[in-house]
């Protein structure tokens, strides 16, 4: 069973849109001067492009259930320790190398709600990243300290 996840809206990202577009009409509707009517003209474009554009939240398809996304950086040479890692024991992974090179890219996809939370890694290849182990899945305590 192989899990995909798909970006989608999440709430925050429809309170921002949703809060541009508010703010922007209530100025239009003040009886102020031109300036100000275009402010609000600006941030309800702004409102709309970011409702066309703004998914920050993760869907796995399978299940349908929500998830956030952290993402980890690190150099080449760490990927034999971090692919033992995530297999088992993903709380040893030393967040000390962290950004120290990027052709490895750590994606930790988690839920708070279900205490769920799945590890994958990416390997660096010109212009993209393509993946390079199998997703894992661990309860979220074990992995809290990459989430933080």
């Amino acid at each position: 069973m192989e899990k995909t996840f798909i970006r989608v809206r999440s709430a925050k990202d429809i309170i921002i849109f949703v809060s541009l577009v508010i703010a922007g009409s209530v100025l239009i509707l003040l009886p102020t001067g031109a300036a100000v009517n275009i402010t609000g003209f600006f941030l309800i474009f702004a409102g709309l492009i970011l409702a066309f554009v703004l998914k920050s939240g993760y869907k796995d398809i399978e299940t349908g259930e929500k998830f956030q996304k952290v993402e980890h950086y690190f150099q080449q040479a760490m990927n034999a320790p971090i692919s033992a890692a995530i297999v088992s024991k993903p709380e040893t992974i030393d967040l000390s190398e962290e950004d120290k090179g990027n052709a490895l890219r750590l994606d930790v996809y988690y839920s708070k709600s279900s205490g769920k939370a799945y590890l994958q890694i990416f390997e660096y290849v010109p212009y993209k990243y393509e993946p390079c182990s199998k997703v894992c899945g661990h309860p979220l305590s074990k992995v809290e300290k990459l989430i933080k």
